[in-house]
């Protein structure tokens, strides 16, 4: 008896002693995919209007579907536009290092002298923003905390979670993308910041959206952590009580 019930402690305490499952992810090798500007092309319609998701300030989002099923979007960054070539470069920095399940997932990107692409998982859900304001999409108390939770894990990983703590600098529900389970997706890190391990704080001159940036840095620039948090506490009461942030 004494024996068999060391055997089980003993074999109870290595199964706990297992690394716990986290929401980092790890991508396998076959995930990624090399996809052609043909193939984009074709999955798109010739990025028709049809298919077109939305706009932001530096590109325009479409969503395809290549020739074996699969469905996903495509970001097509506007290269005519001064800082889409940054933004672009931002993203490939960010996502290309990222693994969480609260941010959206890069499959490939597109790239030559005269196109800029990153292709992604396709939320068919769309934006908080497209819920929150949708007659036909009903958010109760529980999907709008749980939502809040994942963007809440997404910022956790990017602040303290990440090798360099990464500052997204543009938090709002139009970024935030619902999976076909409402599982939140944290999108769009164009005017992202990597901070250095031994800064807290750094310049830009790239403004985020109006509503949502914290004073300090409308007022001079400075994108830290806490700015990312200020944006979070404005967009969970936008999210409860279904006003915009410039709502009077």
């Amino acid at each position: 008896m004494v024996i068999l019930v060391l055997t089980f402690v003993l074999t109870k305490g290595r199964k706990k002693s297992r690394k716990p499952p986290t929401n980092v992810e790890e991508y396998p090798q076959h995930a990624w995919r090399r996809i052609s500007y043909q193939e984009l092309v074709r999955a798109t319609d010739g990025f028709s209007e049809n298919n077109l998701l939305g706009r932001g300030s530096y590109g325009s989002v479409y969503r395809g579907r290549l020739d074996d099923g699969m469905e996903l979007a495509v970001k097509v960054f506007h290269l005519h536009f001064e800082g889409a070539l940054i933004s672009f470069e931002a993203e490939c920095e960010v996502l290309a290092s990222t693994r969480h399940r609260n941010l959206v997932k890069i499959i490939s990107s597109c790239s030559n002298d005269d196109f800029k692409s990153l292709i992604l998982e396709y939320m068919p859900n769309g934006s908080l923003a497209k819920c929150l304001y949708s007659d036909n999409c009903i958010l109760d108390v529980s999907h709008r905390l749980n939502i809040m939770i994942d963007v809440a894990s997404a910022l956790e990983y990017l602040h303290f979670g990440h090798s360099a703590p990464i500052v997204h600098c543009d938090l709002k529900p139009n970024n935030i993308l619902l999976d076909e389970n409402m599982v939140a997706h944290l999108s769009d890190f164009g005017i992202s910041k990597l901070l250095r391990e031994e800064d807290s704080m750094m310049q830009t001159q790239t403004l985020a959206t109006i509503g949502y940036m914290a004073p300090e840095y409308g007022r001079e620039g400075k994108v830290s952590r806490k700015g990312d948090v200020y944006s979070f506490g404005i967009m969970l009461m936008e999210t409860f009580t279904r006003k915009k942030s410039t709502d009077e």
